[in-house]
């Protein structure tokens, strides 16, 4: 969300200081790459720490780069001696990279922001500035190729960054003097199902900065008024017309058990990273049991692929609580760092099965259709 709001900042075009992290030893409260960007009319989007240091990095960030781009050097080791006690505790030193906002190296960075935003990956290399020496910077395509060069960069120092950034050298240990970051595309959520219990959903999706696409096959329930924070809202049926990779993430929640069962069986052969399947443990058993038939798997795998029941076990109830629990869970997915989840298994899926049929959850009207 940040990227986002910085780069609506930029496009006003009064663009005066760019500030980038781009070291922190020790303690900090945000990482390299966390960015904040400061117009003439002293107006700031984005944050470089946990509220410590933008008040005086903002009041001389002006003054610092009246001679071009600098590398400022900031403690918030607690010290109540010093002049400026950035020190509230947060324990770290900090390497904060201020430029000038009017260079061509500031604007091509913009331009990569605003490139990645527009779900295209980008890979930015900075020299940063020393004495004797000014800020040079390249941005090379996801495929490899300069989308922008310092005019100070030589060929045979291209020719290393793009095999570095290539072979992932330099991405994993950055050359000394050298700041390298992959600035990726925003995470994309596809909601299939666009029910009152989907608004809060898109809502904490689209605050978090995701692209959130909305899908569902009745056009009374999948207007874009509904959802304005949506980035796009799609009457269909076809999960083949969303184009979902790898790497997106997907809710299926219809509340139709027919609409359900054929968009589970369409999405498998997809593998997306997260793919979340609201309802009951039952009711979701024997989605599983006749999608497993259909594609001619077994559970166990479409298990494997499917978070069900969706989202964490964080307690709560309603519309909101729900949409809080499942982008806990596909937050925690795609950044590497979920633990327990509630996920069936190929013998829950049997025990479930044992139970009952699906005729139960057939109807020839989605309850979501009545009274509309």
């Amino acid at each position: 969300m940040e990227r986002r709001q910085i780069v609506r900042l930029w496009q006003q075009g009064d663009a005066a200081v760019l500030v980038t992290l781009v070291r922190a030893e020790g303690s900090s409260y945000r990482r390299p790459g966390a960015r904040l960007l400061l117009s003439g009319r002293r107006e700031y989007a984005g944050t470089i720490s946990g509220g410590c240091l933008e008040t005086e990095v903002v009041r001389k960030a002006t003054w610092l780069v009246r001679d071009g781009a600098v590398v400022e050097r900031y403690s918030t080791m607690f010290d109540d001696t010093a002049e400026v006690p950035f020190g509230l505790g947060c324990g770290g030193v900090v390497d904060l990279l201020l430029e000038p906002g009017d260079t061509a190296e500031c604007q091509a960075l913009m331009e990569a922001m605003e490139r990645s935003l527009a779900d295209n990956d980008v890979t930015v290399l900075t020299w940063l500035p020393r004495e004797g020496s000014r800020l040079l910077r390249a941005v090379l395509s996801s495929g490899g190729d300069f989308l922008f060069a310092s005019a100070g960069l030589t060929e045979p120092a291209l020719v290393d960054a793009r095999a570095g950034v290539l072979g992932r050298d330099w991405i994993e240990n950055m050359p000394e003097g050298v700041f390298v970051e992959r600035i990726v595309a925003p995470q994309r959520l596809f909601i299939l199902g666009a029910g009152d219990d989907a608004k809060p959903l898109v809502s904490m999706g689209a605050l978090l900065g995701w692209s959130v696409i909305v899908m569902d096959g009745r056009a009374q329930l999948a207007r874009a008024e509904r959802f304005p924070e949506a980035e796009r809202v799609v009457v269909s049926t076809s999960a083949e017309v969303l184009r979902i990779r790898p790497k997106d993430a997907v809710v299926l929640m219809t509340h139709s058990y027919e609409q359900d069962r054929e968009l589970l069986a369409a999405l498998l052969p997809l593998r997306p990273r997260y793919l979340g399947l609201l309802g009951a443990r039952h009711r979701s058993s024997l989605l599983v049991s006749e999608v497993a038939v259909k594609l001619e798997r077994t559970v166990a795998s479409c298990c494997e692929q499917i978070y069900a029941p969706v989202g964490l076990d964080l307690g709560g109830d309603g519309p909101e609580a729900i949409a809080l629990a499942v982008i806990a869970e596909v937050q925690a997915c795609c950044m590497g760092k979920l633990g327990a989840s509630r996920r069936l298994s190929a013998e829950d899926v049997a025990r479930h099965v044992s139970e009952g049929g699906a005729s139960r959850y057939l109807q020839a009207q989605c309850a979501l259709d009545i009274a509309r």
